[in-house]
């Protein structure tokens, strides 16, 4: 296929991820495969996909604060908590092997499509926001290992992000998100750092994903978008069971 096509078709893509990333999560599900369908190793594509991610969490957090929502300490802490987690996912995503790492990338997405589809539904309209004593101390730590996995893959942590903030802290799915998004660009800061010090970016395709990451997340940061949030589902589940299909296949 044509490197312009191509390079179009990844900017498209990197649109829609940042939509959904910005509205819940799983936008890596297609970005990941995308970049190692276009023959970038999987740990260069790793490392690669984490330029259209930071670029995504500025935009994003910038269309929160103009509606309003500004960053909070509690996202900070939350952010530096899982930095430190993805400092080590992201050095044992370098150290892995190809093939082992598609296999573990396309069991990582049908869990993930399947999460999505049957995660329990939580009411915390009538609950009061918890964010001080135990709950701190258990948010903290849950997200030192949510670090973890988004170092490691990335692929579909803003859902675990939104479901650690929900069930434990009792926040909003507005402010959730817009903590979400801090928190992937404070320890998105330090995975990147690792796959740039061990050469694993391309970074032409880096920018090109980041340009549609970055208007995807503007956009979707600053509207409700509800409308069409099934047929964004049913896409997405498509396009990542027949994603992981190859992946498994070619590996």
């Amino acid at each position: 296929m044509n490197e312009i096509v191509l390079l179009l078709l990844l900017a498209i893509i990197g649109f829609v991820a940042g939509v959904i990333n910005t509205m819940a999560g799983g936008g890596s599900l297609l970005t990941l495969p995308m970049l190692i369908f276009m023959g970038l190793p999987p740990a260069v594509a790793n490392g690669t996909n984490r330029i259209g991610i930071i670029i995504q969490s500025i935009t994003s957090i910038a269309g929160f604060k103009s509606k309003g929502i500004k960053p909070t300490k509690f996202g900070v802490y939350l952010g530096l908590s899982a930095l430190v987690g993805s400092l080590i996912g992201a050095q044992i995503a370098v150290d892995i092997k190809g093939e082992t790492f598609n296999r573990i990338l396309a069991i990582v997405m049908v869990i993930v499509v399947f999460f999505m589809v049957f995660k329990p539904k939580i009411n915390i309209e009538d609950f009061i926001e918890r964010v001080q004593g135990k709950y701190f101390w258990l948010s903290i730590l849950a997200f030192f290992f949510i670090g973890i996995y988004g170092g490691f893959i990335q692929a579909g942590v803003g859902i675990f992000i939104l479901l650690a903030l929900t069930s434990i802290n009792y926040m909003n799915l507005v402010k959730s998100n817009a903590v979400k998004v801090l928190v992937v660009f404070i320890y998105t800061i330090g995975a990147l750092a690792i796959f740039a010090y061990n050469q694993q970016i391309d970074y032409l395709y880096g920018i090109v994903l980041a340009s549609g990451n970055a208007s995807g997340g503007w956009i979707a940061s600053r509207w409700a978008v509800k409308k069409g949030d099934g047929l964004v589902k049913i896409f997405l589940i498509i396009m990542v069971i027949v994603m992981a299909i190859k992946l498994w296949l070619d590996s």
